[in-house]
């Protein structure tokens, strides 16, 4: 079916894609927005997946306060490239990052990152918890793993929910982003503060 300029522009500011990849996943869609979206964010997780391995040591410190000075957050966000680091698209992904640790206050990257005491702890809550509410013994199990699960969801970066469209994950917005750039992009490591909370040192 033809595709007009107006959808193909409008899927472009949506995903970020290039034109070209636009049209044709409208036309392979047959015109369905939602479709195409779809489409191109396949496309782009596959594309990233290619790139994941490559050298990323360029990029950006982005720094971001929250609340009047309240909440402050460094991320460092690499990419393989000087040219791609001062682009608006990387940077904007950039801030969008350092948004989503103020708001989340995510307390590690990945969930491989989280000391196994803070896990056994998590874990020991949610039995004693089930154990109080009277839960059979062969359902405490399944609480206690899925208690831990949503803990991962909330105090990882990569695995939050994005602020902006809760159907997509961090990691989901990373792979899309390296899709839609082109390089290999890398959350570094990240610090967040806020006013009056008690150091861990």
């Amino acid at each position: 079916m033809a595709v007009s300029t107006e959808q193909i522009k409008e899927l472009r500011e949506a995903t970020g894609a290039g034109i070209l990849d636009c049209r044709d996943a409208l036309e392979n869609a047959d015109g369905d927005f939602e479709k195409a979206v779809k489409h191109l964010r396949e496309k782009g997780l596959a594309k990233a997946a290619k790139r994941v391995g490559r050298e990323a040591s360029d990029g950006v410190v982005e720094l971001y306060s929250h609340g009047e000075g309240r909440v402050g957050v460094m991320v460092e966000v690499n990419c393989e490239t000087d040219f791609v680091s001062r682009t608006d698209a990387f940077r904007n992904f950039a801030h969008e990052i350092a948004l989503q640790i103020a708001a989340g206050a995510p307390r590690w990257m990945k969930e491989d990152e989280i000391p196994e005491d803070v896990l056994e702890q998590e874990r020991e809550i949610a039995r004693n918890r089930a154990k109080e509410d009277g839960k059979p013994e062969n359902v405490i199990e399944k609480i206690v793993e899925g208690t831990v699960e949503k803990f991962k969801d909330e105090n990882c970066l990569l695995r939050q929910e994005y602020i902006r469209d809760e159907k997509l994950t961090i990691q989901d917005l990373l792979s899309e982003n390296v899709g839609s750039i082109g390089e290999n992009i890398l959350i570094r490591r990240f610090s967040r503060w806020e006013l009056g909370e008690q150091s861990d040192d």
